[in-house]
């Protein structure tokens, strides 16, 4: 685990980046309903503009992913993703330490769904500290039958 690599992304990791990034979006049970080729192209989008994505490799094995928005101060920690047959084995916590290092970053941002308890958990662990609530308003008309 100490020979974890980072390495920074290009086209050729676009197939791998948008099955990872389903599994992401179905651990989190996100509402995004992308499907994998779909999520290719976003990928795609991501890391030609101010993204980069990072892949985590132990050896040959990838152990997962994080997707960076560079443009912000501080960076933003859009997407971060460890593959579900090496979790709670440490990978999640050796990941973030050595992406700080490798992108030299001492603050990031980011967010975790409210009822994605794990992911609060393991970001608190990591130190990570509340600073906002999110919210959303779906079109209540809609909900309410009153759409024009």
């Amino acid at each position: 685990m100490e020979d974890l690599k980072i390495r920074v992304c290009t086209d050729d990791d676009l197939d791998m980046l948008a099955v990872l990034n389903k599994q992401l979006i179905e651990d989190e049970k996100h509402d995004n309903k992308m499907n994998v080729e779909q999520l290719r192209e976003r990928m795609k989008g991501f890391i030609h503009t101010d993204y980069k994505a990072y892949i985590f490799e132990d050896g040959s094995r990838t152990i997962g992913y994080a997707l960076i928005d560079h443009s912000r101060k501080p960076l933003y920690l859009r997407q971060f993703f460890i593959c579900r047959d090496v979790r709670r084995k440490g990978y999640g916590r050796v990941a973030l330490n050595k992406l700080l290092d490798f992108i030299n970053a001492d603050v990031i941002d980011l967010e975790v769904l409210s009822w994605n308890t794990g992911g609060i958990g393991f970001w608190r662990a990591m130190g990570f500290k509340d600073r906002s609530i999110y919210m959303r308003l779906e079109n209540k008309r809609e909900q309410d039958g009153k759409a024009p």
